[in-house]
Parts: structure tokens; sequence; C-alpha cells
């Protein structure tokens, strides 16, 4: 990490759990799915405040590898849902050029729904603003195996030396390859814990929580978020003196 990292006002990379769907329903005698559909609206306010203010990636845990075990009926419609929202919001995500990309294990969607997040992909493919990714069927130690099985396999094949494997080398092969690190973590909904999401990514990010539940977090709260982490400074592992005297 470098002293332009450690001082940087806006992270190049947020990442957010949009908890507290179900919750915000209950309060108001509604149906699960009511609260995750409202959420979209809380996923376009946090999209433009990230787009404007400069941030490069943002990355959105939208369906986790435990969420199976929910009701089948909310599954259910969490999957006509996401449907539903890849056709109708893909077209507003190319013309403002942000980029679209889901990570996860899709084997276990529907084809219907796997074909829906390639065609999405490919629209805004030649996109070269924000990038989003959107986590679903996704979880961090998921993510750390599969990186870890393509290891073992280039290792086997003698494309690389086993005894040379570095933390470089697992960062290289997770669904986030390429891309800044997350310096930002978000949790809405009050709870304070990151449910296996990019846990190997988030080693460095600065977490930052809130009481509102993903509904009712819209632009006032994205930008709380972001003039807090301004606020912060971020040493990875150095004094605040060397920091100061970097900057």
């Amino acid at each position: 990490m470098n002293a332009k990292a450690a001082t940087r006002s806006v992270p190049r990379h947020v990442a957010i759990i949009m908890d507290g769907n179900n919750r915000w329903a209950r309060k108001r005698f509604l149906p699960g799915v009511a609260g995750h559909k409202a959420g979209v609206e809380a996923v376009r306010a946090v999209i433009e405040v990230c787009a404007r203010e400069g941030v490069e990636v943002l990355t959105l845990f939208a369906f986790s590898s435990e969420n199976w075990a929910r009701p089948e009926a909310e599954v259910g419609a969490l999957m006509e849902l996401f449907l539903f929202a890849l056709h109708r919001e893909v077209r507003k995500l190319r013309d403002n050029d942000i980029r679209l990309n889901i990570i996860g294990d899709r084997n276990r969607f529907a084809p219907k729904l796997q074909q829906a997040m390639l065609d999405a992909e490919a629209m805004t493919a030649e996109c070269g603003g924000l990038q989003l990714l959107v986590a679903a069927n996704y979880g961090g130690q998921w993510d750390v195996t599969q990186a870890a099985r393509a290891l073992a396999q280039d290792a086997a094949a003698g494309l690389i030396d086993a005894d040379n494997i570095n933390a470089d080398d697992i960062t290289a092969r997770l669904s986030t390859a390429g891309l800044p690190l997350p310096d930002l973590c978000i949790r809405t909904g009050g709870e304070r814990r990151i449910s296996n999401f990019l846990l190997w990514q988030l080693a460095y990010a600065e977490l930052y929580f809130s009481d509102l539940f993903w509904p009712d977090f819209k632009h006032d709260a994205m930008r709380e978020a972001l003039a807090d982490f301004a606020c912060r400074q971020r040493r990875f592992g150095k004094t605040s003196e060397q920091v100061t005297a970097e900057s």
C-alpha cells in the first residue's frame, strides 16, 4: 500500500452489505419481498452518489450462498425480482456508462437467469465509468476456496511452483481479480458483522455500520458514509506520524 492510498479521501472501491429489507417490510406489515423491491431504490441512490463522487468500483452483496436457506417462497420471489431488475435496469446502467459484472457461483441459478446475467454484462461491457459488481450466490469462503483450487490446478500442471505461492497469487484468482481492493465496507440494518462477504478482500477495509434498514439508505446516508471515510486515517501498519509525513 502506498501513501496515496492511505490519504485518498474518496474510496476507490466501496462494498456494501444491503441488510434490513425484511425488517423494513415487517415494520410496515408487508411481505418480505416488498422490502427487497423497496431496496432497489436505495441501490439506484447509492450508484448515483458513487458515480458522482468518483468511486471506481461498487460491490453490492445481493444474495449470499447462505440465503438459499430462506423460505422457498421468498427465494423464488427474490429470483424473480433479480431477473426483473436485470431486464429493467441494464439499459440505464449502459446509458450512464456503468459496467455491470456479477460475481459468485452462478451454477445454482435457473438457466434463464444465468442468461440474463450474461446479456446484462455484455450490454455494459464497453462502459468505462463506475464498475458495478453484484455478488449473487456469493460467499467469501467460496471465493477463497475456488481461488485455492485454481492455484492447486496450476501447480499440478506445472504452471507455478507451489512453494512460491503468495498472497498476490490468491488475490489474482479471486472473483474481484484485477480490481482495487475495497477501501470501505458498509453494512446497513444495525448488524455489526461481515457475514462471509469478501473475506480476503476486506482485510484492510474501513468498516462503517448504519442502523438504517437498506431501503432507507439513500443519497444522504451514502454521502454521510463517504464523509466518515474521508475523516479516517488509513495507516496499513505504519504510525500516524509516518502517514502524515508521506501525505
